[in-house]
């Protein structure tokens, strides 16, 4: 059984709890300790009450579910005190030089760090990137605005540009786009829209290159407590969580 501690009792949170199918969740923490208390109540989980005390708990897996500052924040002290790391926010590996510095730290203490699909299909493919070149590459998601806290009452282009750049901008509504920059090895083009006549949030995904062209369209469902998360992307990281002991492995 796979024993995983939680950085994050908010939403996803909540829903990794209610689907831990041959998953323990040894320890929860969030900064905001009456979260972490009623998350442990549901789970049965320790509620620690610093991230010290966290890190001393027996689990192999770290699952961040918080924040892109929570991942420039704990992370490295994660790897280092022999845990597996999860990163569901991860914007936060946009910033380079942070990420090989990652890297290098779980190399050394024999870690890794793993990256759900999230709300997006298809990086097991896109993967290809790496080895044979990917000329385009094209993220278009839209959303309501309400999860992107703005107003508009018609279809609006709210960024264009790269995805290292939009992160910055929303970081917790694109993490997606950083995640396909990192398994295609190429940083994405993002386009990003406010939809009022939308219900779910929609990426696109499109990608040329010597292998041929691909065309994703993904309509998620958003999580029922925090319309800025699909719910699709919690679900991602129990998939990933339960494939680690699958004998059977399948995909790229």
């Amino acid at each position: 059984m796979i024993r995983i501690g939680l950085v994050g009792c908010g939403n996803i949170g909540h829903i990794i709890a209610k689907y831990r199918e041959n998953i323990e969740i040894v320890a929860v923490y969030d900064l905001i300790f009456e979260r972490a208390r009623e998350l442990a109540d549901v789970c049965g989980a320790t509620a620690c009450e610093d991230f010290p005390s966290f890190l001393d708990m027996d689990f192999d897996y770290a699952v961040e579910a918080a924040s892109v500052r929570a991942v420039h924040r704990y992370a490295g002290d994660i790897l280092k005190h022999g845990k597996h790391l999860v990163v569901m926010s991860v914007g936060a590996l946009s910033d380079r030089e942070f990420l090989e510095n990652l890297k290098t730290i779980a190399r050394s203490s024999e870690r890794r760090i793993y990256i759900p699909s999230g709300a997006i299909c298809g990086l097991d493919n896109l993967k290809v990137g790496r080895i044979s070149k990917i000329n385009h590459l094209l993220l278009r998601t839209t959303k309501t605005p309400e999860s992107l806290g703005i107003v508009t009452r018609e279809r609006k282009m709210i960024f264009l540009g790269k995805a290292n750049e939009c992160i910055k901008e929303f970081p917790k509504n694109v993490n997606v786009s950083v995640a396909l920059s990192l398994a295609a090895g190429a940083d994405a083009d993002v386009e990003l829209w406010a939809d009022p006549d939308v219900e779910r949030n929609i990426h696109e995904i499109f990608a040329e290159g010597e292998f041929g062209d691909i065309y994703i369209r993904v309509n998620n469902v958003p999580s029922p407590d925090n319309p800025a998360t699909s719910y699709l992307a919690a679900l991602s990281i129990l998939t990933l969580l339960r494939d680690l002991e699958d004998p059977l492995v399948i995909g790229t």
